[in-house]
């Protein structure tokens, strides 16, 4: 977590951790724009929201400058560090928000039993979009990192919206 948040164990109801390959793009993109968009909301103080990679090659790292850059204009991400998904956020989180298939497919593989249904495609709160997976915007230019963003807008929007309806709980939908 940055620390940003000034919520109390009395008041977090939802433990959220986004996950992507590195953790020095989208992951922590969706972290920011989340934590912004429940802000916005007055609803921050009802979150614990964390990011997280499948791998630790980023480890300690701010996020990618271009991540950076092209999400300045929404929320400012460069207080984040990279860190590598452990077995503990199985535990310590409700949701697990994955990026694109791939990481749903790592994750299902290193999560106990109990806790896969943890497991989310985070795009799935955004069933307007024709897409299923918010593209690795790494290996291309600058217009990656935009789309991504544009992408992870309307489904941070959709999981407020899903997680603040009354009766709903974090690992369903």
């Amino acid at each position: 977590m940055t620390g940003q948040e000034t919520n109390t164990p009395e008041t977090v109801r939802y433990r959220l951790l986004f996950a992507c390959l590195g953790n020095i793009c989208r992951s922590p993109m969706a972290e920011g724009v989340f934590r912004r968009v429940a802000e916005e909301q007055g609803q921050l103080h009802l979150f614990e929201i964390d990011s997280a990679g499948m791998g630790d090659w980023h480890k300690g790292q701010a996020p990618d400058h271009r991540a950076q850059k092209a999400a300045l204009a929404r929320v400012d991400i460069s207080g984040q560090s990279a860190r590598k998904i452990e077995l503990e956020d199985f535990e310590d989180f409700d949701l697990i928000l994955a990026m694109d298939g791939a990481n749903i497919a790592d994750l299902q593989d290193i999560a106990p039993h109990a806790a896969r249904h943890k497991i989310r495609r985070f795009l799935d709160y955004a069933p307007h979009l024709a897409e299923d997976d918010v593209p690795d915007p790494y290996y291309g230019g600058e217009a990656g990192f935009d789309h991504a963003l544009d992408l992870i807008e309307a489904a941070s929007e959709g999981l407020l919206a899903a997680l603040l309806r009354p009766g709903e709980a974090a690992g369903e939908r």
